[in-house]
């Protein structure tokens, strides 16, 4: 309540995981009648995972409402006034206040909050070049991206896609185009894919995508997206080859939707994304909290702030800011960059610094990289697998770990990002007491095997 008995309003910006965490997690804390919540959600859909987009294109997820967690009639079943379609298009922060306008009719009007919580996103980056927003050219970050890539994949009569970019969701939608009779090329200005790995790693999944008939056009940048007369997408162009297409997907990444926030004069970090303190409030401002792709986090283990769009991120920021709004207290520490995706059956996972991360922040480190099984190597079904793990010189502190492997490779990473989380070092690691079976694991785990070459190269560098 506030100091005049009225109920408190919060105002939501944005309906997917971070803005409807906290939302509900408000609700459970405080009842309607101490805190109103109104909730803002500019597309079709709420509480979906964004993450799923690349399975329900490539038709591993058959009906796009499995990716839905909660629909808007439920939040307002639990006392959450959820207006869609509306879009936020200005912040007042001087008098607590947001303007929206309805997205079919244009109707635009004033709604005041005691607290705002900012969830806006990311958006995919589109290149500033000819034809990016030609009809057939597709980025894909929400559940509206992706109805619309599935419907130009009806219309369309050709079957040549050309995906620009090689990160995860690059990778990932190539992959999905494979699955749907797509003859596919990926066009990355990187010397492999996945810029997440260092390029020995990187090379691996090269090695994958082309084994799945996917074309890899590496160290080469987009100039220009060429189209036809009907103005669709015809082609994409480099600066020594065309490559046809008649649908073009951008997988060249994501930035913080920042643009509301910075009109209102909300800080900043160097990625542009919202800066919080540890309870996810807006540096500087009381009652404004922000959390889910809009906000830069602090790095655990290089210290610095990193821009990181991953949907773990986001509810958990939901439910620290849902915890404050509604009274209680929670915080949010940071992260070390831990993230696994997959091309066919190809597990890739990272987590914490890559060398020219290391390099990046001044640390003096060591790299190792080994090959291992994922079971024991005379059990049926054991599979390769490639560890690479960095560790601080002289300390031995855990800095990062790679692995590129099979079933069974990508959900070991966690290993690692406890041990980061901990702060760990490389010879302390090779104690764990992991689990152990030969259908499971070689006696020496792939992890701890790193663990022990790293130990052994801190040691030679003393």
């Amino acid at each position: 309540m506030t100091m005049n008995g009225a109920r408190e309003r919060l105002v939501v910006i944005g309906g997917d995981a971070a803005g409807m965490s906290a939302a509900s997690q408000a609700r459970r804390l405080r009842g309607p009648d101490e805190l109103e919540i109104v909730a803002f959600e500019r597309g079709h859909f709420t509480s979906y995972s964004a993450c799923g987009i690349p399975y329900w294109v490539g038709g591993d997820v058959s009906d796009r409402d499995q990716l839905i967690a909660r629909g808007p009639q439920e939040h307002r079943e639990r006392g959450i006034d959820l207006r869609m379609r509306t879009e936020v298009t200005e912040i007042d922060v001087a008098r607590g206040r947001v303007r929206a306008r309805d997205v079919g009719s244009g109707a635009e009007s004033w709604t005041s909050y005691d607290k705002l919580v900012i969830a806006t996103g990311a958006r995919p980056i589109r290149p500033d070049m000819p034809g990016a927003d030609a009809p057939g050219v597709h980025g894909v970050q929400t559940l509206d991206d992706g109805q619309a890539l599935l419907d130009s994949l009806t219309r369309t009569r050709g079957r040549r896609a050309v995906v620009v970019g090689a990160g995860y969701i690059g990778v990932e939608m190539a992959e999905a185009l494979i699955n749907r009779d797509y003859e596919v090329t990926v066009v990355n200005r990187g010397s492999e894919p996945m810029s997440t790995l260092d390029p020995d790693m990187g090379r691996l999944v090269h090695e994958a995508m082309e084994g799945l008939g996917i074309t890899m056009v590496n160290d080469t940048e987009v100039t220009k997206i060429l189209t036809g007369e009907d103005r669709r997408v015809r082609a994409v162009a480099t600066e020594d080859a065309e490559y046809p297409a008649d649908v073009v997907v951008l997988g060249i990444g994501v930035s913080p939707e920042t643009s509301l926030a910075a009109a209102a004069g909300l800080p900043l970090g160097a990625h542009r994304g919202l800066l919080t303190d540890l309870a996810m409030r807006v540096r500087g401002h009381e009652n404004i909290w922000a959390g889910g792709d809009c906000v830069e986090v602090l790095d655990l283990v290089s210290g610095q702030e990193r821009h990181i769009a991953l949907g773990t991120h986001a509810n958990k920021h939901g439910q620290v800011i849902g915890t404050n709004v509604g009274g209680g207290y929670a915080t949010f520490p940071g992260v070390v960059g831990t993230a696994v995706s997959k091309v066919c059956d190809l597990e890739i996972a990272r987590t914490g610094l890559r060398e020219k991360d290391a390099h990046r922040v001044g640390l003096r480190f060591e790299a190792v990289t080994i090959e291992s099984t994922s079971r024991a190597g005379y059990y049926p079904g054991a599979s390769p697998m490639t560890v690479k793990m960095l560790a601080e010189r002289h300390t031995g502190r855990l800095l990062g770990v790679q692995i590129v492997g099979r079933e069974g490779a990508a959900k070991r990473v966690d290993i690692a990002a406890v041990a980061l989380t901990a702060g760990m070092t490389v010879e302390q690691m090779t104690a764990l007491d992991l689990g152990y079976a030969p259908p499971f694991s070689p006696v020496w785990d792939p992890v701890l095997v790193a663990a022990r070459k790293a130990t052994k190269a801190v040691l030679k560098a003393l």
